[in-house]
């Protein structure tokens, strides 16, 4: 009998997860749909090359303002009220869009944009984390993810179909609905208030303890050098079709979305019953192959062969740092660290726009895809480093 309550207890797929993952889902996909297509929004109202950079970059930086706070208030507040709070914030963000008629009033309306995107992103991995049985949380994460990397592919994809068949205006009606159901289905979910901290956090070190979290930091690291090689896809990919003479660059994202629906479950279980090393180390070098192929890519065929490549190291490098950062770190220290952690990626997201964009910018779109391949070799490095001095065994 106690063998079968604990596995009804171990259960993955509850209500509350289903519609998390569906939240989280409207969530990403909206704001996907904006990345590929912002950008020439800027360009069409006589924005400047370093104007489009400015697009992701100012989101980030208010993105990580955002989490250096929201982390401490979902420890203390509750990831619930968080994350309603951040959807809001988003909602009026992308209804501001449909009236923007400047370049400076759209990156004024991507400030505000960060500051929710910062808060929701945190809560819901932190809510997720909460939800997803301990002894599952590899797999659970990685499902969970798969809503998001669903998003990213289909977000840009539908964006530029969006776009090109019927204007922003509908890009912006868009985008606004579907952050509308991201807004209303966690208001059903039901949430257990956890465990009080063990230890308090003294006043002489509760401003940096309590905005980042220490254990988190070298996970996170790993995920900005990840998040640099992604900024460079999802910024430039379009600009990249043109140069290349490729028609319809969105077969990429859906591509990359059906290889991280695959991978993600599966590395998600490798996680929990081998350690990360089986899935950051290998899932580094199909990054690798899918950057390089990219950047050779003149074809949809190739493109499509780069984008499974990139997929499947990406769908398993990212939920598998998530999960390993939530691992290290104690309960109480969830929403900190997924702060942190989520604050490495849009650093990694926002910087590679920008650094990235100024090579492009001196040679070409392919050769910018070549020399995001050292990022993902200095991971490597890093991480091999890590693991000799840290002597884990997985």
């Amino acid at each position: 009998m106690s063998t079968l309550t604990s596995s009804k207890q171990e259960a993955l797929w509850t209500r509350d997860l289903l519609l998390i993952l569906f939240s989280n889902f409207f969530c990403v996909f909206g704001f996907q749909m904006l990345l590929p297509t912002l950008p020439s929004f800027v360009s069409q109202h006589g924005g400047t090359d370093a104007q489009v950079g400015l697009v992701i970059g100012i989101l980030t930086l208010a993105a990580v303002i955002a989490r250096l706070f929201v982390g401490p208030l979902i420890d203390s507040l509750g990831k619930k009220i968080i994350l309603i709070v951040g959807n809001v914030i988003l909602l009026i963000s992308m209804g501001s869009y449909y009236w923007a008629a400047s370049v400076a009033f759209v990156l004024g309306i991507r400030f505000l944009h960060g500051l929710g995107w910062g808060t929701t992103t945190t809560s819901y991995g932190a809510l997720a984390s909460d939800i997803i049985p301990a002894s599952r949380r590899g797999e659970g994460l990685g499902y969970f993810g798969l809503g998001s990397t669903l998003a990213m592919a289909l977000g840009p994809f539908t964006g530029i179909w969006v776009m090109k068949s019927y204007g922003f205006d509908w890009l912006f009606v868009v985008t606004f609905l579907s952050t509308l159901l991201s807004l209303v289905l966690p208001l059903f979910v039901s949430v257990k208030k956890g465990p009080a901290p063990a230890q308090p956090v003294s006043e002489s070190s509760s401003l940096l303890s309590r905005m980042v979290e220490p254990k988190a930091l070298f996970p996170a690291f790993l995920v900005l050098l990840l998040g640099v090689t992604y900024g460079g896809v999802v910024s430039f990919i379009t600009l990249f079709g043109t140069e290349a003479g490729i028609a319809n660059v969105g077969w990429f994202f859906l591509v990359n979305a059906l290889s991280v629906f695959i991978v993600r479950p599966i590395s998600g279980r490798i996680f929990d019953k081998r350690g990360h090393f089986w899935v950051l180390f290998p899932g580094a070098f199909f990054s690798m192959i899918g950057l390089l192929v990219l950047s050779y890519a003149t074809t949809t065929p190739l493109l499509m062969v780069a984008a499974l490549f990139y997929g499947i190291g990406f769908g398993s490098i990212q939920p598998s740092i998530q999960a390993w950062t939530v691992n290290r770190v104690a309960p109480n220290r969830r929403g900190v660290a997924n702060a942190t952690f989520y604050n490495g990626f849009d650093l990694g997201l926002g910087g590679g726009g920008m650094l990235l964009g100024m090579i492009a910018a001196s040679t070409s779109y392919a050769l910018m895809y070549r020399v995001s391949i050292v990022l993902m070799v200095i991971y490597l490095v890093v991480y091999l480093l890590y693991r000799y001095k840290q002597k884990e065994p997985s």
